[in-house]
Formats: structure tokens, sequence, C-alpha cells
């Protein structure tokens, strides 16, 4: 199997992805289009796509020009039933690309937090053998509406649309289930200012917050990102 990763800014980290993407051994061709790289044109070159994370918003167009373009490489390998998976800008990216509209600024949630399943879930080969709800961490300030003949996989409190999925296994994840501890420390290492802005007093309390729920949320991360990676 062959599968394109996409990622938005220079510190992405593949985190519990990789580890099920190299457990099937799979080949990857890492593809940066915030540094110039060209996006897969040629669907049949790859067999899956995932979309990472980014300090961007779905509709920075005139900062990150490739955007449209990444959305409609989404919309390519989903329409043709490849997996696709978009993680928080990726999901969002994926949400814009069939249709929803996203909504800047309108949902800001940091650290561990929990997710509900919704009934549309319960038959879904990703997210429906979690039970009614998991924990994973949180790091957006955007959300979107659901896009027209999405399935809703996933929500809370803060917003509505965590999951959802297009077609036979294009999905969009809010959440960071990619995220173990060491992926957060190194967020953490890289970010504190933007941190203790978003959450004041968080980086004091993240030994703590890292130890309840870390262990946890990884267990979670990973089913997810093995079930996914049997949909290529």
């Amino acid at each position: 199997m062959r599968v394109a990763i996409i990622e938005n800014m220079q510190f992405t980290q593949h985190g519990l992805v990789g580890v099920a993407l190299r457990e099937a051994g799979v080949e990857l061709d890492v593809i940066r289009p915030f540094a110039g790289e060209s996006l897969p044109t040629d669907i049949h070159g790859h067999d899956a796509l995932v979309v990472f994370g980014g300090e961007q918003n779905a509709r920075d167009d005139l900062t990150h020009p490739y955007l449209p373009a990444l959305a409609g490489a989404m919309k390519s390998f989903g329409d043709a039933g490849k997996a696709v998976l978009g993680i928080c800008l990726g999901s969002q990216v994926l949400a814009r690309a069939y249709g929803a509209e996203n909504l800047i600024g309108a949902a800001s949630e940091f650290g561990w937090r929990d997710i509900t399943l919704t009934d549309g879930a319960k038959s879904d080969p990703v997210l429906g053998h979690l039970g009614r709800q998991f924990i994973s961490f949180q790091w957006h300030d955007d959300t979107f509406t659901l896009p027209p003949d999405a399935i809703r996989l996933a929500e809370n409190g803060i917003a509505s649309n965590q999951g959802f999925r297009v077609g036979r296994a294009a999905y969009g994840m809010q959440f960071h289930f990619e995220a173990d501890r060491p992926v957060v420390e190194e967020w953490i290492r890289l970010f504190p200012a933007h941190v203790e802005r978003k959450e004041p007093g968080w980086l004091a309390r993240h030994p703590e917050h890292a130890a309840r729920h870390g262990p946890e949320a990884e267990a979670f991360g990973l089913e997810i990102a093995r079930a996914w990676v049997r949909q290529i």
C-alpha cells in the first residue's frame, strides 16, 4: 500500500497514525505543500490520503493558496472510494471539500476531552467498536457544519461535528486521536506561550493531566488509527 501524507506545518507529528501505518508496512509519501511541494494530482498513484493539522484555518487561501487544491484532492480520493483521513485542520478542509461551512473561531477547545459517539457511528467500521464515549486530545479554535450527505459520527459540547464520514471511507476527525503523550509533550515544548494563552495554568497541570488521561486516550487513539488503516 502507498499512502500520501499531507503536512500543513513544519512541526507535524504523525503519532499513533504513524504507528498504525508502520505496523501495516505502508509506503509513505510525505508532502509539505506549505513549503511549496506539489499535491498529488493522480489519485491512482496512492491508495489513501492523510491530511494532518496546522496553524492556519481551512479558508486561509490568501496565506496558504494551496488549500483549495488540497480540498479538491481530498474530494477526488473520497469520491473514488479511497480511504481519506483528515485530522483537525484536515477535517475542516475535508468538510469544505464536501460543501460544508467553515466556522472560524467558533469552537475553542484544548486538552484531553470527552467525546460521545452518535447513533450513526454504531455500524461504522472505524469508530463503531469504541463504545459510547471515549477521550482524546483537542487543540482547535474552528469548527464546521456537517457536509451534505455526511454521517455525523462523534460530538461533544464544544463542537457538534467532532467526527464524520463521507462515502465509503473519507473520515474527518476534529480531535487529535493521533496525539500520544510524546506528541503532546513536543507540542507544548515548541509552543508554550500559545498553550498558556489558550489555557492559563495548563502547563503546570500538564503532568497530572497526562498521567490521568494519557493512557486511556492512547488506547482509543491506536484503536482508531488501526481501524482506519484497515479501510485502505
